[in-house]
């Protein structure tokens, strides 16, 4: 797959580098899940169903989740890479190259600061911010590759826009939840950011393997 610049110079997209970085958007998922089910079952006197994530990321056992949180970064990442590496849109494709590496790095910092769970409330407490900023992103940013993922396939971009409708609305609710359900919610729109990095980088693996309508 080639591309020829004003200048002539082809850009080749590399089948091994997208095998590499898709394979480890969906594993990076993986690992996020696997490890919030562990702590769920490590951490004492932890009810997955009152307690968020955030409440399993302080304390003793914080670092099975911060494995997980820092895994899921590095997923979008990877997808942030893909999608520079395979450009298929216009401006707002460029703006979901950023908005997936600005992603990575508020999940990133969100498991860095630990100023959850644990009711810190020393020197500068950002995580309420980084949480607004990750709800935004993550309603946006589907969208924003649809319309290129339609080059790879209606049926993707489909599924973006739902993810981004599905995120818009299900979102808000979660500040509206009583504390004794807002666990069970919070891994709901887990799954749906999860969702997002999988059918992209399931896009890009289709892409990279030459599929019909690649």
């Amino acid at each position: 797959m080639t591309a020829e610049t004003g200048g002539g110079a082809a850009i080749q997209e590399r089948p091994a580098l997208i095998t590499l970085l898709g394979w480890y958007a969906i594993i990076g998922c993986i690992i996020f899940a696997a490890m919030i089910l562990i702590a769920d079952f490590v951490v004492p006197d932890h009810d997955w169903i009152a307690d968020t994530i955030s409440d399993l990321g302080a304390g003793k056992y914080e670092f099975i989740v911060d494995i997980g949180i820092y895994a899921f970064s590095a997923s979008l990442i990877s997808i942030a890479l893909l999608a520079a590496h395979v450009h298929l849109g216009n401006r707002r494709w460029s703006f979901g190259i950023v908005g997936f590496t600005i992603l990575g790095l508020i999940v990133f910092l969100v498991g860095a600061r630990n100023e959850y769970g644990d009711n810190d409330k020393d020197g500068v407490v950002i995580h309420s911010y980084l949480v607004y900023a990750l709800g935004v992103l993550m309603a946006v940013l589907p969208w924003c590759m649809s319309e290129g993922a339609r080059r790879c396939g209606a049926g993707y971009a489909k599924i973006l826009v739902g993810l981004s409708v599905l995120w818009t609305i299900s979102a808000p609710v979660f500040f509206m939840l009583p504390s004794d359900i807002d666990g069970i919610y919070e891994r709901y729109l887990g799954v749906i950011a999860m969702t997002t990095v999988i059918t992209l980088a399931t896009m890009f693996l289709g892409r990279g393997q030459g599929r019909p309508g690649n």
